[in-house]
């Protein structure tokens, strides 16, 4: 280019950049906000709003009951009444009374119901006056073969003394002999309609349904006005009356699975849980082994008797049976606060958990905590329900962002 027009190109005042011109404001204010996005930008990432959630898997600190450290395993089954019958009418009737109801108590022969009776009623009132009749026959014949006795005593001896012709004495004896046969014969005919009677009064006690023992009356399965029938063998008959248990004979029938078999053994202790009183457990015993497998399911059935009955526990409750290594003493019957010692990890010089708050986990210091079997004992630090970080990974922080995992 040429020298001479270089040398006169100027910059003119008016143009001049001045911290106080308008063009200068204008190239501040971008910078400025540059300059807050970025601070804004360091400090979320520092703070960990901007950084990516930790993917982990969650556990809650729950009771946890001294039984399960040392359970062998783990079966479930239902609460069965092992004496119990379906009670129905040998006779064959239409019923006219029902005394009980569902949950009603019975002992050994309570009248449960009553079958219209009046046709075996009277044929049991027809045989007992055709005893009473018998029994005035045989009174009317002994009298007679005392008087045919007494006669026949005499003509003997007035016979023997040629007093009497013989005729006289032979009629004596053949009447003494026939009332002796009337007497045998009012007796066989007693005997006869005393069994009679008593078939009569069997008949009538058909038609009162009794309990058959001490229990509870658990289903009511026919009413006043039902024909029932032995078996149910008339049409539309009903067969049994009442369904009824006896609660003193409630186990757990559990089905235990044949590879824990040999584990279990006559009068080991167990625990028993039932679905409708999660808060109780119950203990007990093996009681029997049943010497037969379920080839389906490829289970063996194990009766469980409770040591000691709760008047809660009802038949056909779901339960679940702890098999224990030993019993349980008294003082290890109660639960304490736990959570599982996959979710105790070290950091620094203090052990502890992540509790998880929101979508953050927050450190737990849990200085001198005591542990039980697989779980710590975290005492008033936490609280029953609290859901912890399990297997917290090495570089998790308190205040991290995490993301549980289903």
């Amino acid at each position: 280019m040429d020298p001479d027009k270089i040398s006169k190109l100027k910059i003119s005042e008016e143009q001049r950049f001045t911290p106080g011109s308008g063009r200068g404001r204008k190239l501040l204010w971008p910078a400025l906000v540059v300059v807050l996005i970025v601070a804004g930008l360091t400090l979320a990432h520092r703070s960990g709003f901007l950084s990516s959630s930790v993917e982990v898997r969650a556990t809650s600190v729950g009771w946890v009951y001294p039984s399960q450290v040392i359970t062998e395993f783990n079966a479930s089954g239902y609460v069965v009444a092992q004496r119990k019958a379906a009670v129905a009418s040998k006779g064959t009737g239409r019923l006219s009374s029902v005394e009980v109801q569902e949950g009603s108590r019975v002992k050994d022969g309570d009248v449960l119901a009553r079958i219209e009776n009046d046709d075996v009623v009277a044929d049991r009132n027809q045989v007992a006056a055709q005893l009473a009749a018998a029994r005035s026959d045989l009174t009317r014949a002994e009298i007679e073969l005392d008087t045919a006795a007494r006669n026949h005593a005499r003509f003997s001896d007035l016979y023997g003394r040629k007093a009497v012709a013989q005729v006289d004495f032979e009629n004596a004896r053949d009447r003494y002999l026939k009332a002796r046969a009337a007497v045998d014969s009012a007796k066989s005919n007693i005997r006869v309609l005393e069994a009679a009677l008593r078939k009569a009064e069997v008949l009538v006690e058909y038609t009162v349904i009794r309990a058959p023992f001490d229990g509870v009356v658990l289903t009511k399965d026919a009413d006043v006005g039902e024909v029932v029938a032995p078996f149910g063998s008339a049409t539309n008959a009903k067969a049994a009356v009442v369904n009824m248990a006896d609660l003193s004979s409630l186990m757990v029938e559990a089905d235990v699975s044949e590879s824990f078999l040999s584990r279990a053994s006559i009068e080991q202790p167990c625990e028993v849980q039932l679905d409708s009183l999660p808060d109780t457990r119950f203990t007990g015993k093996v009681d029997m082994i049943v010497p037969t497998a379920d080839r389906t399911r490829g289970t063996v059935m194990v009766k469980v008797r409770f040591d000691r009955l709760d008047p809660r526990i009802l038949p056909e409750m779901s339960a679940k049976v702890s098999f224990l290594s030993r019993p349980l003493p008294e003082g290890e019957s109660r639960p304490f606060l736990g959570v599982h010692r996959d979710a105790s990890t070290r950091r620094g010089d203090a052990e502890g958990v992540f509790r998880i708050e929101g979508d953050r986990a927050v450190w737990v210091a849990l200085p001198g905590a005591e542990t039980f079997g697989d779980y710590v004992l975290p005492g008033s630090a936490m609280k029953n329900g609290e859901r912890v970080v399990l297997k917290p990974p090495q570089e998790l922080k308190s205040g991290d962002k995490i993301k549980v995992a289903d």
